[in-house]
């Protein structure tokens, strides 16, 4: 198994202390950027996490994983900070949240997960499957046995 880098764009509004991967912060392949106005991250050659494009494969093995952290709302804010070629891709399958979603002005999307869900899965299917992504996370048990009754 080998370790995928991620490197993680969080809008500046998220809370960390709400934030699904505040846990990850002291791990040495995550690498966490704060989205402001004079941010330009090169994205070019990763894997990066899109509801909206193709799936995931075992193709996409040995990139390096980025992940847009923030709600759906401010999401077009953290884009923005992207520049370069990415390879966009989405996770694959039907895969539904564990995490109790409830938004009184924004519409989720129903692929939508949890930011630390999106990223235990995507690098589970990149060849690094890691639990302990999820240690921490409270809805842990049960999004392990979404994935598993997913055959992923």
């Amino acid at each position: 198994m080998s370790v995928v880098p991620t490197t993680v764009i969080r809008h500046p509004k998220e809370r960390i202390a709400k934030c699904s991967l505040r846990f990850l912060h002291e791990r040495p392949e995550m690498t966490f950027l704060r989205a402001k106005p004079t941010l330009q991250f090169d994205a070019t050659g990763f894997v990066l996490l899109a509801v909206d494009a193709a799936p995931l494969s075992l193709a996409d093995q040995g990139r390096p994983l980025l992940l847009l952290d923030s709600t759906w709302r401010w999401l077009p804010q953290v884009a923005a900070c992207v520049t370069g070629e990415p390879v966009r891709r989405s996770i694959p399958g039907d895969l539904v949240t564990a995490y109790p979603r409830v938004s009184k002005v924004f519409d989720d999307p129903t692929g939508g997960l949890a930011s630390i869900e999106a990223l235990y899965v995507a690098r589970k299917l990149l060849g690094d499957d890691d639990p302990s992504l999820l240690d921490g996370y409270h809805w842990r048990d049960e999004f392990l046995r979404i994935v598993a009754g997913a055959g992923l």
